[in-house]
C-alpha cells in the first residue's frame, strides 16, 4: 500500500502540533510512530510537521469498508489516552513506514517534498526489500487534497496570525511575556460543535488522560461509522441523536462515565428537541454572553464547560474557562493586579474573565490557553530549559554589524 504525504506551508511559531494537540482542547489525538493521528472532518489523519511546514496524510475515512489486518497483527483498538509527546520532538523524528525506512533515506525524501516545484507534481519514493512504499507530494494538485488543506487551516484557524497576537500579548503583559518564549504556536482549535460539547461534559473532575479515555468508549460504544487498517479502529464521533437514544445513561454508567452518563443522555436529548444538532451550531451566530447562557441550560453544563464550547468551536475569541487551575494561576501570578481569593465563585469567575479580557483583548481566550498550557505538569520541563529568544529586526540588524 502506498502512503502519500503532502505538505504546506506554516511556521512552527504560527503553530506547534505537539503543543496544540496536547494542551486540553481535543482528546481525539494520539501518538503513532513519527506523527500525530485522528478523525477530523470524516477523516483519518497522521499529522507532522517541520519548522516551515505543516505535513499531514489522509489514510482513509471513516464509513469507508474496513481494511483487512495484516497478517500476523492482533487486532487492537485506537488508544486515543496515548500521551503526546510534551515537547513535540516526536513530530519533528523522520516518517517511518510501520517497518521502518532507512532514516536518511526518508530525510532525503521529506525534503524533496517539501522543496519540490509546485507548479508539478513531484513524487519521492522508496523502495526496500523489508519496507512499504512510501510516497511524498507537496503540490495538492487535486481537489481533495485543496479541500484537506482547507479543512486544516479552518481547524487550526490560521488565517489568524498567532506572533502578531503574542507580539502585543507580551507588550501587554510582563507574566506572559516571561512565560511564552518556551510556549510558543499554541492556538485555539475550531472544532465540531457536538464532539466539543460533549467531550468537555466528560471532563468534569477529570484530567486529560481519564477524558480521552472516556471520549473514546463514548465513540466505539454509539458512533456508526468507523474506518480499520491494520487493525486499529477509528471512530466517527457518535451523533447527538444516538446519545439520545434509550438506554443511553445506563449503559454509560456501566462504561465507567458515572454521573457524567445521565448529563450526556439529557443533554442529547435537550438538543433534538430544539431540532438537533443545528440548534447547536447556530449558536456561533450569537453574541458571546447569549451563547454560553443558552449552553448553561443544557445537563451537566456549567460556566466553565461553555466557556469551554464558547472559545474552542463557537467562535467566541473572548471567552476565559476559569477553573481551579487558572483560578491557582491568577492568585499566584497575578494577585498584585487582581487580589487573592480564597473560593471560586460566580463573581470571582467573573471578575477574573474581565480581568484577563481587559489585559490581552479581543483574543483574550487565546492568550489564557498559553499560561493554561505552561502551567500542566507535563509540559514543565519545557520552563527548565534555556529561554528562547526572542528575534527582533534589531536583533537582525545587530548580528549583521558583528559580522
Amino acid at each position: 500500500m502506498a502512503t502519500f504525504w503532502r505538505a504546506f506551508p506554516c511556521n512552527k511559531a504560527e503553530l506547534d502540533l505537539g503543543l496544540t494537540l496536547a494542551c486540553g482542547q481535543s482528546f481525539r489525538w494520539a501518538m503513532v510512530p513519527g506523527a500525530i493521528s485522528g478523525v477530523l472532518a470524516g477523516r483519518v489523519w497522521r499529522l507532522s510537521q517541520t519548522d516551515t511546514h505543516i505535513r499531514y496524510q489522509v489514510i482513509g475515512r471513516v464509513g469507508d469498508k474496513p481494511t483487512p489486518s495484516r497478517p500476523g497483527r492482533k487486532n487492537q483498538k485506537r488508544k486515543s489516552n496515548t500521551p503526546l509527546e510534551p515537547n513535540n520532538e516526536t513530530v519533528q523524528k523522520k516518517i517511518k513506514s510501520e517497518k521502518n525506512v532507512d532514516t536518511k533515506k526518508q530525510t532525503e525524501m521529506m525534503t524533496q517534498a517539501i522543496t519540490s516545484n509546485t507548479e508539478g507534481t513531484k513524487i519521492s519514493k522508496v523502495n526496500t526489500e523489508d519496507t512499504e512504499e512510501v510516497t511524498l507530494k507537496a503540490d495538492p494538485g487535486l481537489m481533495e487534497d485543496d479541500i484537506c488543506v482547507s479543512i486544516l487551516r479552518d481547524y487550526f484557524q490560521l488565517d489568524v496570525k498567532l506572533t502578531d497576537l503574542y507580539e502585543q500579548w507580551c507588550k501587554d503583559d510582563p507574566h506572559f511575556k516571561q512565560v511564552s518564549p518556551n510556549f510558543t504556536g499554541i492556538r485555539m482549535l475550531r472544532q465540531d460543535p457536538v464532539e466539543n460539547l460533549f467531550s468537555f461534559i466528560c471532563s468534569s473532575n477529570n484530567h486529560i488522560s481519564r477524558i480521552s479515555g472516556m471520549v473514546e468508549r463514548l465513540c466505539e460504544a454509539y458512533s456508526t461509522q468507523q474506518y480499520e487498517l491494520y487493525g486499529v479502529t477509528y471512530y466517527a464521533f457518535p451523533t447527538v441523536s444516538a446519545l439520545a437514544g434509550k438506554g443511553v445513561e445506563e449503559r454509560l454508567r456501566k462504561l465507567g462515565f458515572g454521573y457524567r452518563a445521565r448529563y450526556i443522555s439529557e443533554t442529547a436529548q435537550y438538543i433534538m428537541k430544539q431540532g438537533g444538532e443545528s440548534w447547536l451550531y447556530n449558536l456561533r451566530t450569537l453574541p458571546y454572553e447569549e451563547a454560553k447562557a443558552e449552553l448553561m441550560k443544557l445537563s451537566g453544563v456549567g460556566a466553565k464547560v461553555a466557556d469551554c464550547v464558547c472559545l474552542m468551536s463557537l467562535d467566541k475569541t473572548g471567552a476565559i474557562p476559569v477553573d481551579t487551575h487558572v483560578w491557582q494561576i491568577v492568585n499566584r501570578d497575578y494577585k498584585h493586579k487582581l487580589g487573592t481569593t480564597k473560593t471560586l465563585t460566580d463573581k470571582t469567575y467573573k471578575e477574573i474573565g474581565d480581568f484577563f479580557r481587559q489585559i490581552w483583548g479581543p483574543y483574550a481566550g487565546w492568550a489564557h490557553s498559553v499560561l493554561f498550557a505552561a502551567d500542566l505538569r507535563k509540559f514543565q520541563e519545557r520552563k527548565t530549559s534555556p529561554e528562547k529568544k526572542v528575534v527582533t529586526k534589531k536583533s537582525v540588524k545587530k548580528n549583521k554589524k558583528s559580522r
